[in-house]
């Protein structure tokens, strides 16, 4: 289809029914590009904790200590801020120029920059590649909701897919000290670095076969470029006529995000909420070891597969979360504001008990159970519970940003990412020794006072959401534009 232009032709999609329109490909290719996008997510995330089970022989090989610090922390520390920096400038690069490409180019950096972390000879070595590593996995990861978006129109498909998302993006963490605690059992803290640079080689060829483009933008610049070679025409995607400056870019993933998180109440609480289970997930990779050692005199390898229940734990939020997507759906016809469509605070349903009895509850079970007279499957118990309130609250404020802020919740997701990032860096800093001045049980039970003044806040936009939706710039902005 052509419209015309003083001196050239502005090409889009031929009718509503192009098969080249992603919305418009096959349910089987959609879910095919889906679950690959996921699976990848929660591949790539592994390679964030995989190494903390292999911290005593780093440890031993660089002559590092962690007894009065948590040095060896630093490497995750360092990929954690390379995961915060990178999303906000690349993303928006890829959603312009294309995804297919700059997702495989990213992803061969990654493999390449496992190289020197095998082959380290010093500590400073593993700490800086580990920020290129770090950046080429966020990116990698949160790319994926671009990818559902992309394919998906609003329905059911896209919201379990979003849930899908981000179950990769935590089970992927919370699986890879599992992982790299066998690994360390059979071999030296090198292989968990040689292992991931085999899984991802192995991978690459589903990835460069089975990731086609998914935005519309490029494939339409494809097809004009074709077009004008073949034909001679001056024709011309929108996007390639409506050129954005690095200013402007900036602009987007750097100012506004900030300005979000100062202004925004929503972004803000949603932000520290989220972030406090991400931050958790980094701080179990040490308060779990402490723990379980100190009680039960596990070696890195138990410490390491017990964290397997938190991912049992997401993955039973991951199937409550089909039920949760009924009730958002079913509350479109007692929609005032906007009938016919679902409202937001919806999507908080499951987060209230996952916040309440999940997430703060199992803090408290983990905290009071932590003692050598129980059995060790007692405070487990515990962190499956803490795995599925932390799935909950993370899609919670994935689905209510993304319903909400409509054009803007790329910037607002991109402030919250910013704060988890943040959360998972430095939160963890401070674990060793909170738990051996507190001890295990009022450690643990201060996570737990803080999840659960948190857990207020899905009752508040209960209550209030409306209000508060009513009085900001940014969703009244969204809003408009919609109508």
């Amino acid at each position: 289809m052509y419209t015309a232009g003083k001196q050239h032709q502005i090409i889009d999609w031929d009718g509503l029914d192009d098969p080249e329109n992603p919305f418009n490909w096959s349910r089987w290719k959609k879910w095919r590009v889906t679950l690959l996008a996921c699976f990848m997510t929660f591949v790539v995330q592994m390679n964030g904790t995989m190494m903390t089970s292999a911290a005593e022989q780093i440890n031993a090989s660089f002559s590092i200590s962690d007894e009065h610090f948590p040095h060896s922390y630093w490497p995750v520390l360092s990929w954690n801020l390379g995961g915060a920096a990178a999303p906000m400038l690349a993303l928006p690069l890829m959603e312009r120029f294309g995804v297919r490409w700059s997702y495989l180019f990213i992803y061969v950096l990654l493999i390449l920059f496992l190289v020197p972390q095998a082959l380290a000879q010093n500590f400073a070595t593993l700490i800086a590649t580990r920020i290129i590593t770090g950046g080429a996995s966020g990116v990698l990861a949160n790319i994926t909701s671009g990818i559902v978006s992309d394919i998906w129109k609003e329905g059911r498909s896209k919201s379990f897919g979003i849930s899908f998302w981000i179950w990769g993006l935590l089970a992927g963490l919370s699986v890879g000290p599992v992982i790299g605690s066998v690994i360390v059992l059979y071999a030296s803290w090198r292989w968990v670095f040689y292992g991931l640079m085999i899984l991802y080689g192995a991978l690459a060829p589903m990835v460069l076969l089975g990731l086609p483009e998914v935005r519309s933008e490029v494939i339409l610049t494809r097809r004009a470029k074709h077009l004008r070679k073949t034909t001679r025409k001056l024709v011309f995607s929108l996007s390639e006529k409506s050129h954005t400056s690095l200013g402007d870019i900036l602009k987007e993933t750097l100012i506004r995000p900030a300005k979000m998180l100062v202004t925004e109440p929503v972004v803000l609480s949603f932000g520290m909420w989220s972030a406090f289970c991400i931050g958790t997930a980094f701080m179990f990779t040490q308060s779990i070891m402490q723990v379980y050692h100190g009680l039960y005199n596990w070696t890195f390898f138990g410490t390491g597969t017990v964290q397997s229940a938190v991912v049992v734990g997401e993955c039973f939020g991951l199937l409550l979360s089909i039920y949760q997507d009924e009730l958002y759906f079913r509350s479109a016809p007692k929609n005032k504001e906007c009938p016919g469509k679902p409202i937001p605070e919806a999507r908080l349903y499951l987060s209230i008990p996952g916040s309440f009895i999940g997430l703060t509850g199992g803090l408290f079970f983990y905290a009071w159970t932590s003692d050598a007279s129980l059995h060790w499957l007692i405070p487990t118990i515990g962190l499956g519970f803490v795995g599925f309130g932390m799935f909950t609250v993370t899609t919670a404020v994935t689905g209510y940003i993304l319903d909400s802020y409509a054009k803007y919740a790329a910037s607002a997701i991109a402030g919250v990412v910013f704060l988890e990032n943040s959360f998972a860096a430095f939160l963890p800093l401070a674990t060793q020794d909170m738990y051996r001045t507190m001890g295990f049980k009022w450690a643990s039970s201060l996570l737990g006072f803080l999840a659960l003044l948190l857990s207020f806040i899905p009752l508040v936009l209960q209550s209030y959401g409306g209000r508060i939706r009513a009085k900001s710039r940014f969703i009244r902005e969204a809003g408009y534009e919609e109508a």
